[in-house]
């Protein structure tokens, strides 16, 4: 009779075990296992002040981390499996530290992101007119045109990153 208990008690718990499934993946992403296509619109810049490369940066290193980093598609259709689409809504130099003389110190670059994120498959859980928002800061006794390429290079892998989590890590 303990034979058969125990047969089931296993065979029970394999069942129970063999049900469960847990998705990894090296980049902590979560990708609803039917999900094959991404479609990353073209980030447009809309902030008063801007970087005409700006958009196109944004968009190119977003597509690019998730295709290094999902098993997911570049497509162009209007009916992929997931879908990034959005603008550049701030891009602002402010004073960031003060001297004792009242000058400048340090000036920061803050640049604002509104990004949509619509999921088409699973729980279809997305999101709507999401801010993110990134900034890095200079000597401000350099210009603006001088920093630039170095602030860009560290802004927007990070935007970059916040919005990847967002949308697969459930940050």
């Amino acid at each position: 009779m303990s034979k058969y208990c125990y047969l089931i008690a296993c065979l029970g718990l394999w069942t129970v075990l063999g049900a469960c499934s847990i998705k990894y993946s090296a980049a902590g992403a979560s990708i609803h296992p039917d999900a094959k296509t991404v479609l990353v619109r073209f980030i447009e810049n809309r902030a008063p002040q801007n970087n005409p490369q700006l958009s196109q940066q944004i968009t190119e290193k977003l597509r690019q981390k998730i295709l290094a980093q999902t098993r997911l598609t570049q497509t162009n259709e209007q009916n992929a499996d997931y879908e990034f689409k959005g603008t550049v809504t701030g891009y602002s130099v402010s004073n960031a530290a003060v001297t004792d003389i009242d000058k400048p110190a340090t000036a920061r670059l803050t640049i604002t992101l509104n990004i949509t994120f619509i999921n088409r498959v699973g729980d279809k859980k997305g999101f709507a007119n999401q801010s993110f928002s990134r900034s890095a800061d200079f000597n401000a006794s350099q210009s603006l045109n001088s920093a630039e390429s170095r602030l860009l290079a560290e802004i927007v892998p990070n935007l970059v990153d916040d919005v990847f989590n967002r949308a697969f890590a459930n940050w």
